[in-house]
């Protein structure tokens, strides 16, 4: 098996945030988050990296996060752009972000030939045994039937990825046997005054979500013969929704379909890592914090790179 790729979505406009959180220092020697989660895929055993980034600050992504890494792993880019459509579509004038999840991997999809590929956010904190058991998993499943695509999902409890400082959007999983039987993207959620956890599914209804749920961050794991089926249900996507002025194409959304109709498996993969992540500004504190502490109790070195 060749050895897997890491995909970095790191494209993010951070309109909450209020900058590029992807390259906002947060670590004790002025390290990013994500270059915690490229330290932690190369001691998993990843030999490429690949950051799908916006053009308008390609040199400065590059300069500070990209060029630290490429004496340990393999580094390539990728754009997400907005008029990167199938031939027959075209993005409303009006429009200004490109069109989500699947869109930004797609960007990718020239590179991701032959390899197993993992997904993940760029200003998400995963941790190491996350990207031990992807490895692993990986490892545990050289190849793909052409009938059903054997994917997989790190899992974080729902209580456990809130922020304190306003609402986060999250896909919500049902599981049976550590396989993931749904999942659906619910936005705004937060924890309300009477205690009770709700979010916004997409249909527009605000529902109670149960703090105990198992929820997907965007670390997943595919075959690369899956690029075809998010190509598939991006076209059909833009078919139906490609008119409307905010809407996205959320890779959570497409892997369900796919389990739905029998296409893919999708193993949901337990880890002791904690996730942590910055939506708003406020959450920086944290993040610091949590970091901190990590490198104090040695599971990171003083000095990343």
């Amino acid at each position: 098996m060749n050895k897997p790729t890491l995909v970095v979505l790191a494209a993010g406009m951070g309109s909450r945030y209020g900058g590029l959180k992807q390259m906002d220092p947060m670590g004790p020697n002025g390290e990013t988050v994500l270059d915690y989660s490229v330290f932690d895929a190369i001691r998993a055993g990843f030999d490429r990296v690949i950051f799908i980034i916006r053009e308008d600050f390609s040199d400065l992504f590059k300069q500070q996060i990209g060029d630290k890494f490429r004496k340990q792993i393999k580094v390539e880019y990728a754009y997400q752009k907005l008029d990167d459509l199938p031939s027959g579509f075209s993005a409303p004038t009006d429009r200004v972000k490109p069109w989500g999840t699947t869109h930004a991997v797609l960007a990718a999809r020239q590179r991701i030939q032959e390899s197993p590929f993992a997904v993940i956010n760029a200003d998400d904190f995963y941790g190491q045994d996350a990207f031990k058991q992807m490895a692993k998993h990986f490892a545990s499943k050289p190849s793909t039937s052409e009938e059903i695509a054997q994917c997989s999902m790190v899992g974080y409890s729902l209580e456990n990825t809130l922020s304190e400082h306003g609402n986060v959007n999250r896909g919500i999983c049902s599981l049976k046997d550590k396989l993931l039987i749904t999942v659906e993207e619910h936005l705004e959620i937060s924890a309300e005054d009477d205690g009770v956890c709700r979010g916004e599914n997409l249909q527009g209804e605000r529902i109670p979500l149960p703090k105990s749920s198992i929820v997907s961050m965007n670390f997943w794991g595919f075959p690369p013969s899956l690029i075809s089926d998010l190509q598939a249900h991006f076209d059909r996507f833009l078919e139906e929704r490609g008119n409307e002025l905010k809407s996205e194409c959320y890779i959570p959304t497409v892997i369900d379909e796919m389990i739905q109709s029998g296409r893919a498996e999708c193993t949901v993969l337990e880890t002791s890592s904690s996730w942590f992540g910055v939506t708003y500004p406020d959450d920086k504190d944290s993040c610091v914090s949590s970091l901190k502490t990590l490198v104090e109790n040695g599971e990171y070195p003083q000095q990343l790179w």
